[in-house]
């Protein structure tokens, strides 16, 4: 079939006889010559290509013949549509008397447009899924790309940017746990590359805060040891049993650091540090709502408690409140300074709830939305963390969640494709940003922004 061809027609024949094929083109060419005049003669139709090649199958049973005709014409629909109906005019095939059909003029370019269609939908669900991207999605990945590129060394060993200059440090196992950390706006960790602790550590933790962020295994501990042995550490924190900290996604890491326990209060031999840390954890949750608190020594007895110093990698000047690094807000690194640390006291008496485990669904936006964190929380019906992952990340989140998740908190624009997600998931609350414009809003999700939450 000519590929310029617009129409296929189709035609039966049936003979009372034995015919071969060539009988039928035969009859075809013989019994419409000069049927339809000079214009639509079929021999001269075929020689400027208006009319392809004619196609016959024929087949033979019982002594008669049945076959099948198909012409590819280029013509308009009228001329076609009569070159056709001049085929049952033919009685006669080969010595047979015979008789012709035609079943159906079959237009070829609707059949190109269906085929254009499937195809364009497919495209349409296949090529565009990925690659519709936000700018809120696009901010938050670059922004992580930048703290990851920030990583650095310190006398050979892998380090956040703020290490040289920082009051307090992290001393962390391996390159991994400090890129985690640089994720999470973390920039004053270190790596000791192993249970042997270098000099180089070693020296680092004279005169400054330092705070051992291990993994919740044996190598932990004992890694822990030999940093009591040749360095001054002030607290100690693990990752939960079994587990890295590389493997840590943000709220666990947050919760770890901010539940960190005094080393002295732990022996100074011996194993089951990690169950001492734990226990002594769950005590300070018990009595003093999840906050761990440094007593003043002695000489200030009957003295208000003092709150321990903060993580936050992002310095605060005290004579200016001016922050040095504005954008990582959300880091987890301070002043150490018994006046940062009074100061922290008096902010946490005014009513600073962001520091604690955001229990409500206020408190996480709180946490998510006005921390500027850049990624999105899912919540049981309890407002537990179900999953914390990049805002770029959370449709697929969502829908591959074993349990469809109660609420969602997006820091960035809540679009009409993720509010489609929440819904087909089954999401009863949504809170972003901002959100929209949607073209259908789903009644069984409720959408709100930040703003309106404060509201």
């Amino acid at each position: 079939m000519d590929d310029t061809s617009k129409y296929l027609i189709h035609a039966d024949v049936a003979a009372n006889g034995v015919v071969e094929r060539s009988d039928v083109v035969g009859a075809i060419f013989g019994q419409t010559e000069g049927l339809l005049g000079d214009e639509l003669d079929l021999r001269d139709l075929q020689q400027s290509s208006k009319v392809g090649r004619i196609d016959v199958t024929v087949s033979s049973e019982g002594g008669q013949s049945f076959g099948e005709v198909t012409i590819a014409s280029s013509l308009d629909r009228v001329d076609t549509a009569i070159l056709a109906a001049s085929l049952e005019t033919i009685t006669r095939v080969g010595p047979c008397r015979a008789r012709v059909e035609v079943t159906e003029i079959e237009d070829v370019r609707e059949a190109k447009r269906r085929k254009v269609v499937e195809r364009a939908k497919e495209l349409l669900g296949e090529a565009f899924n990925e690659s519709i991207t936000s700018s809120e999605e696009i901010q938050a990945e670059v922004r992580e790309a930048v703290r990851v590129a920030n990583i650095t060394e310190y006398d050979g060993l892998p380090a956040g940017p703020r290490i040289p200059d920082a009051d307090a440090v992290i001393v962390v196992e391996g390159r991994a746990d400090v890129l985690t950390l640089l994720r999470y706006g973390v920039k004053n960790a270190i790596a000791v590359e192993g249970t042997n602790v270098p000099d180089a550590v070693a020296d680092l933790t004279d005169g400054r805060t330092v705070t051992a962020f291990l993994d919740g295994d044996r190598g932990g501990e004992l890694i822990l040891r030999e940093l009591r042995q040749v360095g001054d550490v002030d607290y100690v924190a693990f990752a939960p049993e079994g587990r890295s900290v590389e493997d840590l996604v943000r709220h666990e890491a947050v919760r770890a650091l901010r539940e960190k326990v005094q080393i002295d209060e732990l022996p100074e031999n011996g194993h089951g540090l990690r169950d001492e840390v734990a226990n002594k954890t769950e005590a300070a949750a018990g009595t003093d709502g999840g906050r761990i608190r440094v007593t003043p020594g002695a000489g200030t007895e009957g003295a208000a408690p003092v709150e321990e110093p903060s993580f936050d990698s992002e310095r605060v000047d005290t004579d200016t409140g001016d922050a040095n690094d504005t954008e990582e807000r959300d880091g987890m690194d301070t002043r150490e300074t018994p006046e940062a640390a009074d100061a922290g006291e008096a902010s946490d008496e005014a009513g600073h709830e962001d520091d604690l485990p955001p229990d409500s669904l206020a408190g996480h936006v709180r946490a998510v939305v006005g921390g500027e964190m850049g990624r999105a929380r899912l919540l049981d019906d309890g407002f537990a963390i179900l999953d914390e992952v990049p805002v770029a990340d959370v449709g697929g989140a969502v829908s591959d969640a074993v349990d469809p998740p109660h609420a969602v908190v997006v820091d960035g624009r809540l679009s009409q494709q993720l509010l489609d997600v929440f819904a087909e998931r089954g999401v009863s609350q949504a809170v972003a940003r901002e959100a929209g414009p949607f073209v259908k809003r789903p009644v069984e999700v409720r959408v709100r922004t930040a703003a309106q939450m404060d509201a």
